[in-house]
């Protein structure tokens, strides 16, 4: 059993899924969750599928240096209309996504109602190779690989609000009338 970040309040509506040390970019995955937190799984994994076929667009918000603009950011509200079609990360989060509604359905939750609760991007161990350069030095070369945690919840029915009985509405000064007590009369 791997430790997370977070401890749901109620584990019994909640469905988890992680992927360690993958070999994806971190700044890209930190993009992709930050874009669905929050979202209905089914139209988190429509937007996905729009991503992979370059119909729709991840806002890089964070990580923005040397990333073009794109007319679709625009349709996400992205600042500065900055994003990018990054379909390695965004295919391996699909994959996360659906395995978490597959834990949720072996738990017997409805994955109609589910929803990304908590979505969390950490830097794994760079993958460390080397490259050659002029006159004979040597230079790094390391990936940025990422860990993926994702907590699916369930959706709670809203409460109904109670009716509350009509009150007379009174002014302040006939307020004071009915707090002051005549004495001697």
């Amino acid at each position: 059993m791997t430790r997370y970040s977070v401890e749901p309040d109620v584990p019994e509506k909640t469905s988890k899924a992680r992927g360690s040390h993958l070999r994806v970019h971190f700044k890209h995955c930190r993009e992709i969750a930050h874009f669905t937190k929050g979202m209905n799984v089914q139209k988190c994994l429509k937007v996905l599928d729009d991503v992979l076929a370059f119909k729709s667009v991840i806002p890089f918000v964070k990580f923005t240096g040397g990333i073009g603009r794109k007319a679709q950011a625009k349709q996400c509200k992205a600042p500065g209309s900055k994003g990018r079609w990054p379909v390695k990360a965004t295919a391996v989060y699909k994959n996360l996504v659906k395995n978490a509604i597959a834990n949720a359905e072996s738990k017997g939750l409805n994955p109609e109602t589910l929803y990304i609760s908590h979505a969390q991007v950490n830097r794994a161990p760079a993958g460390r190779r080397r490259t050659y350069r002029a006159h004979g030095r040597i230079g790094k070369y390391a990936s940025q690989p990422a860990h993926i945690e994702i907590i699916l919840t369930e959706k709670e029915e809203p409460v109904q609000k109670m009716e509350e009985e009509e009150r007379e509405q009174i002014s302040k000064k006939e307020a004071a009338r009915r707090r002051f007590v005549k004495v001697g009369e």
